[in-house]
């Protein structure tokens, strides 16, 4: 429905006390989300936010919108038959990396293949906060926990790999102390048509202090991370000193005093192909030698969407055979008669 009305970010926080630990990164993710809201020009009266079980799923009522605050790995269901049913709805999907990636992982799977026209917020912070310290499917091979004490024997999910596995229309990853960055990227969701699946790495200074503090700390952040923008070459490094070229199909390190930019990779977010490769650049450690780890949006297309195709479906079935036979329907077309 049309908005009229001017909003502001106050206009967004309710009256609810935040419970969150001081200093976690949740606390950024909110206020970005409620200025991106205040932005995005849609009645309140129109927004739903939808969270499973953990620290980030007390998202919905800390937005003056309407909320639902389901059961552990079902929010992207929930938010399914939402959409499905009034598909005018801007629908946000509150998640964290043991709500979405554990119990709730075939849910979201499922979410992303059939495309849906809402978001998905995944805060990663590679640990179970809300029940006090265990390792998630996203915490890293040997991580000492309190569920794993010798060491986490798991091999971890890489959440963007994932998605682009499933499918998914719109793939991007951010990071809770790096705002501008962020409210970009839930700008650029939120303008998608289709499943918009947003990573944000989120720390948890209580249970995993740190976790992705190679990324945001001044002295490593230019050497361990690239940020990637559509039709620009990828170039990292203090004073931009160093570029990523395609070798064949494989991402190489080079000197921006050996190479010009026409000789860098230039970001094209509609080739598959290469959002894979982004996704890939994860299991090495940039500051030995490795890859930076990519933030911005990977892959995005144009897809149809799942509530789009329903409402085409039944209009045809109303217009075929009229408003239907729900005992004919249920009996179908084949019958036995047994002796």
């Amino acid at each position: 429905m049309e908005n009229t009305t001017t909003y502001t970010a106050k206009d967004f926080a309710t009256d609810q006390d935040v419970r969150w630990c001081p200093g976690c990164g949740d606390y950024s993710i909110l206020k970005q989300m409620q200025s991106t809201m205040a932005e995005a020009g849609i009645n309140k009266k129109d927004i739903v936010f939808v969270s499973g079980i953990g620290c980030s799923s007390r998202f919905p009522y800390y937005m003056d919108t309407f909320g639902i605050h389901s059961i552990h790995g079902r929010a992207t269901a929930m938010a399914s038959g939402l959409k499905a049913a009034r598909p005018d709805l801007s629908v946000w999907v509150i998640t964290g990396d043991g709500d979405s990636l554990s119990i709730g992982g075939n849910h979201l799977i499922h979410l992303l293949r059939r495309n849906f026209d809402l978001n998905v917020l995944l805060f990663n912070n590679e640990i179970y906060g809300l029940t006090k310290g265990q390792y998630s499917p996203t915490s890293p091979k040997g991580q000492v926990t309190k569920s794993t004490p010798m060491g986490s024997l798991d091999h971890p999910f890489n959440p963007q790999a994932l998605a682009l596995g499933a499918d998914a229309t719109f793939v991007a990853r951010t990071m809770d102390r790096d705002p501008k960055h962020m409210r970009e990227i839930l700008a650029a969701g939120n303008a998608h048509k289709g499943t918009s699946l947003i990573e944000i790495y989120q720390n948890c200074n209580v249970f995993n202090d740190g976790a992705f503090g190679v990324y945001t700390d001044k002295a490593t952040k230019a050497e361990s991370t690239i940020t990637v923008h559509e039709g620009q070459p990828l170039i990292f490094g203090q004073d931009d000193s160093k570029g990523i070229r395609l070798n064949g199909m494989k991402p190489e390190i080079v000197s921006m005093a050996d190479y010009s930019l026409e000789d860098l990779w230039i970001h094209d977010s509609s080739d598959q192909m290469k959002a894979t490769i982004l996704s890939r650049m994860f299991d090495n450690n940039a500051l030995e030698g490795g890859l930076p780890r990519p933030f911005g949006v990977f892959y995005q297309e144009d897809r149809f969407r799942y509530e789009d195709s329903m409402q085409e479906q039944l209009d045809k079935a109303v217009s075929l055979r009229g408003e239907g036979d729900l005992d004919a329907l249920i009996q179908g077309s084949h019958t036995w008669i047994v002796d």
